[in-house]
This record gives C-alpha cells, sequence and structure tokens, in this order.
C-alpha cells in the first residue's frame, strides 16, 4: 500500500485545498516535505469566528499577525478563492483592503468578505484594484462596516455572482454604476437595512439569471427598477409595511419566484405572469380580495405555494385559482393566522357558479398545512375535493 508521502506534491496540494486552512496549515510540522505546501493552496479560509477557541485578545492579536505574515507569502500563482471572516474586532480595516489587494494580485476568482464589528469602527474600503479584476468570478461582501464605493474606472469583466449584504454605498448612484460594468453577472442578491444610503435600486441586467431583494422592514429606498429579460429566478423579501414602489418589466424566462410581502403584491405579480413555480408569502392585516386587479392570469403557471398568515384567505386562494388554469401542484400554508374578521360563507355560492379550470382539468397534487378544522378550513376542502376530477394525492396535516 502507498503511503500518503509517496504521493505527488501537486496532489498532495490538492488534497490541503479541501482542508480549513488552519488544519491544512498544522500539517507543516509533519516533515520538510509538508512544511510549505499548504502555501501553495489555492483555497483559503480565515476566520476569527471558527479558527480561535480562545477569543482574547492576545489570541485574536496573534491571529492577524499571522495572516499579515503569511499570505503576502503565499505562493499560489491564483488563489481560487479566500473567505476573509472577522466577527471579533481582531483586524482593522486596513487589513481586509489589504489583503483583498493580495487576492486580487494573485488573479483571485472567489472572493468572500464577511465583517461585523462595532458601529463606532471606521468603514472598510475595498482596493479600488478590486474594481477592475479580470479574474474575478464570485464577490460576496456582508457586514454594515463594508463601504461600496466604486471609482470611476470600473471593469469586472468576468464577474458571474455578486452578494451585498447590509453594505454601505458611497452615494445613492453607487449600486447602478457597479452594475453596469457587470455584463455576464448572473446571480446577484441585495439584502437592504437602513442604513445603506441607497435611494432607488435600480437592476438592468439583460444577462442576470437569479435575482434576490430582501428588504429591511426600515428600509429608506424610495423605489425599485428591475430591467432583466432573461431571469429565471426571482426572491423579494419586502418587510415593510407599506407597498414598495415597483417599475418592474415583463420576465418572459422566469421559472421560479418566491414573494413575501406585508402589503399588497399586485406590482409584483402583474410582472411574473409566464412563472411556472410560485411561493407567495402574503403577512398584512386587511381583507385580501383587492391583492391584484382583474386580467392577471398566470397561463404556464404548474406549482402554486401560498402561506397567508391572516384571514379572509379562501377569497384569495380561489381566485388565484381561478387565473392559474394549467396549475398541477398546489401547496397551501395557513399556520399562524391572526383572526380579524368573521368568515363569510356565502363566498362558496359565488365560486360555485365558475369553477377554476385548473380543477377540472389539471390539478393533481394538493397539500394543506395548518390545518386546525375551523369552518372556513373544512368549507374549503369539500370546495377542493368536489371539484377537482384529477386528483392523484393530498395531504392534510394540521
Amino acid at each position: 500500500m502507498a503511503k500518503i508521502s509517496d504521493l505527488s506534491d501537486e496532489l498532495l496540494v490538492k488534497i490541503l485545498s479541501y482542508l480549513p486552512t488552519k488544519v491544512a496549515v498544522s500539517t507543516s510540522v509533519l516533515s520538510k516535505q509538508w512544511e510549505f505546501l499548504w502555501m501553495w493552496s489555492p483555497k483559503l479560509v480565515y476566520s476569527d469566528y471558527s479558527d480561535i477557541n480562545d477569543s482574547n485578545s492576545s489570541s485574536l492579536l496573534r491571529y492577524r499577525d499571522f495572516i499579515a505574515k503569511h499570505l503576502p507569502l503565499h505562493r499560489a500563482p491564483i488563489i481560487e478563492s479566500l473567505l476573509l471572516r472577522f466577527h471579533g474586532g481582531s483586524v482593522q480595516p486596513d487589513d481586509i483592503k489589504s489583503w483583498a489587494g493580495i487576492a486580487v494580485s494573485r488573479c483571485v476568482r472567489e472572493l468572500n468578505i464577511d465583517c461585523y464589528y462595532f458601529p463606532k469602527e471606521p468603514a472598510i474600503l475595498l482596493p479600488i484594484s478590486l474594481y477592475t479584476c479580470k479574474s474575478l468570478v464570485t464577490l460576496k461582501l456582508e457586514g454594515i462596516q463594508i463601504l461600496v464605493d466604486v471609482p470611476r474606472m470600473v471593469c469586472l469583466p468576468s464577474l458571474k455572482t455578486l452578494h451585498l449584504h447590509t453594505v454601505k454605498y458611497s452615494n445613492e448612484d453607487s449600486l447602478r454604476l457597479l452594475l453596469s460594468y457587470c455584463p455576464v453577472l448572473e446571480d446577484l442578491s441585495i439584502d437592504q437595512d437602513n442604513n445603506d444610503q441607497l435611494g432607488a435600486v435600480v437592476v438592468i441586467l439583460p444577462s442576470l439569471l437569479r435575482l434576490s431583494l430582501i428588504i429591511d422592514s426600515y428600509c429608506s429606498s424610495d423605489g425599485y427598477v428591475i430591467v432583466t429579460p432573461s431571469l429565471k429566478y426571482l426572491k423579494v423579501s419586502d418587510n415593510r409595511n407599506s407597498p414598495s414602489s415597483y417599475l418592474i418589466e415583463h420576465m418572459p424566462e422566469l421559472e421560479e419566484a418566491d414573494i413575501y410581502v406585508n402589503s399588497s403584491p399586485e406590482k409584483l405579480l402583474v410582472s411574473i405572469t409566464s412563472v411556472k413555480r410560485l411561493t407567495l408569502h402574503v403577512r398584512f392585516n386587511e381583507d385580501l380580495e383587492p391583492v391584484y386587479h382583474a386580467g392577471i392570469v398566470f397561463n404556464q403557471l404548474e406549482q402554486f405555494k401560498l402561506t397567508i398568515s391572516s384571514d379572509g384567505w379562501s377569497k384569495l386562494i380561489v381566485r388565484l385559482l381561478k387565473d392559474s388554469p394549467n396549475l398541477r401542484v398546489l401547496n397551501l400554508d395557513t399556520d399562524n393566522i391572526e383572526v380579524f374578521e368573521e368568515y363569510e360563507p356565502d363566498i362558496w355560492d359565488n365560486a360555485q357558479s365558475s369553477v377554476p379550470q385548473c380543477l377540472l382539468k389539471s390539478l393533481e397534487t394538493f397539500k394543506f398545512e395548518g390545518y386546525e378544522g375551523g369552518p372556513e378550513e373544512r368549507d374549503f376542502l369539500i370546495y377542493i375535493f368536489k371539484h377537482a376530477r384529477h386528483l392523484k394525492s393530498s395531504v392534510i396535516l394540521s
């Protein structure tokens, strides 16, 4: 049986690349052959959250000094991925800027910076060279200390994945400027809080395939302009209590959408009528009937999950069934409903007169979660089982 020491250095470096950096470094004491092998690993993870068991100041300082000493001497000609995660204030903003600059000089392909300090700590400025990095394919930034200060010269020709979570922007136009120089971007995730300093959020990206917007309840952005004709997946989680201003062009290629709102989702629904799989979570304390205007039809919708946390849900579900003529899978979750008005059973008199086409021709799978046996729930189940002629599977969970 061959010994691991008989393997080539190239193969050993590949093995080390699958280990946490701290573990890979520990192999340097095994022998002279192993002493510097870890410094050729193309994948690096530096994290004071996972790498330091003793979080006292001296341990944190030694860890910072270790990175400052060895990262500039790292021998891999190309850094495939670098993760910098610091939540304990063990490093300074200039450290992050310097280490990111080193990664750029080594043709980094994936850079992930995750930093949370105390609110009064100075901002983390990224190196200007990062905004013109031709090798960068994935960039993930997370932390209120990170300031996205986009220079005039921007060019990210290879960037396909961009995640910006609770970061700050130097001005209202920073995000638009950054996105306009990402010609092949496919995956964009934006998580906004109330301190990001953005005005309108403008996303005009013909290449984009996935878009995720997480909007804090106190977010100050005054509107969303989205032009993404190639989009296949959309997630919008809008936690504000008043409707946001959305200007969204039609998404003809959309396959899946997850919509979570506290108010009417009409401006979102009207733009995603081509969707095939839709999850809609409505959380608002008012009559659900006017969620969207007449004329919106989901002709391609095959799978639909509806989660509601207020009463009157049967009005909405019947309306959606009528507007989804080819629906095959229906998943309804009414868990934790808050009751604000009396149930009106006369809804079923009108529903019986015009049974949705999907019940008569296409619905095959039905799942009801959060069933408590109330009159509205019982009447809805009677309605479904009476008219769903092609139902093959049904599950009722309390």
